[in-house]
């Protein structure tokens, strides 16, 4: 799934072509994706002029004259940039809108994406709950965060009510550059600690920024061109590799936290 570098990766590819534009043509290939779209979906999008566009957590969010528009790309979900006069339906497009001369389509084979339109000004319950992101939220809050629960850190920092964004990938790598145990459980973690796997956090998603995001599977830029940080990973999905910490002997190791591949290594990160 799409985590916070991808999605960010996304808006930022958007914004030039879209903000201070006009949604000129708004068309819908089916009734919804993971959810039935909201009613007068393309009505009242057609003839809107886009704002700005932002990201929360793993949302983007399209803001409009009248609506804020949101959208998660789910685990196959992507937007593809066209010319206008050049887009062709492709399968598993659901939907397409056209800004200026530039075509958009979102297309998701899984169909676990979704989209929602709201009055702008108003909150949405996808949101309303979401803890602040990695870049904005305090040392105290996020240590307080960590303590409130006695689960392992790893399923903790999955928990956008703990802080917003965050998925396996970026987890693993912040856990392993942190040299924290993901079975740790949360509330014994030190304030010491939680500054530095903060900051480590911090560091990662900004490195996967800067190179695109990771391409696993699914993702794509807008342009259609694979991420790179993937070629980055020091532990995520290098199970039977030789650990990178210097001066360290593990192997990095698989297990199952929730139901989600967990790579770490048990020497330099114990519990």
């Amino acid at each position: 799934m799409p985590e916070l570098p991808e999605v960010e990766t996304v808006c930022r590819g958007l914004a030039p072509y879209m903000e201070g534009k006009i949604i000129n043509k708004f068309i819908l290939q089916r009734d919804g994706l993971r959810n039935t779209f909201p009613p007068m979906f393309a009505e009242r999008l057609i003839g809107q002029q886009v704002h700005k566009i932002n990201r929360r957590g793993k949302y983007i969010l399209i803001e409009s004259d009248d609506y804020t528009w949101l959208m998660h790309l789910g685990m196959s979900g992507r937007i593809q940039r066209s010319k206008a006069d050049e887009y062709k339906l492709q399968k598993h497009d659901h939907v397409i809108w056209y800004v200026a001369d530039v075509a958009f389509a979102f297309n998701d084979p899984r169909r676990f994406g979704d989209m929602d339109l709201f009055l702008k000004g108003t909150l949405n319950s996808a949101l309303n709950a979401m803890a602040p992101e990695p870049f904005k939220i305090e040392l105290d809050d996020f240590y307080k965060r960590l303590q409130r629960t006695t689960r392992p850190l790893k399923t903790a920092l999955l928990d956008q009510t703990v802080i917003a964004g965050l998925g396996n990938i970026y987890v693993c790598e912040g856990l392993w550059q942190s040299g924290l145990s993901p079975f740790k459980q949360s509330n014994t973690i030190k304030k010491t600690q939680a500054k530095i796997l903060l900051e480590n956090i911090i560091d990662v998603l900004n490195r996967a920024i800067e190179s695109g995001g990771a391409s696993l599977r699914d993702y794509r830029t807008i342009e259609g061109a694979l991420g790179y940080f993937q070629h980055q990973f020091n532990v995520y999905d290098q199970k039977g590799k030789p650990c990178l910490t210097t001066k360290c002997s593990g192997t990095i190791e698989r297990d199952v936290q929730s139901g989600r591949s967990t790579y770490y290594c048990k020497v330099c990160q114990k519990n």
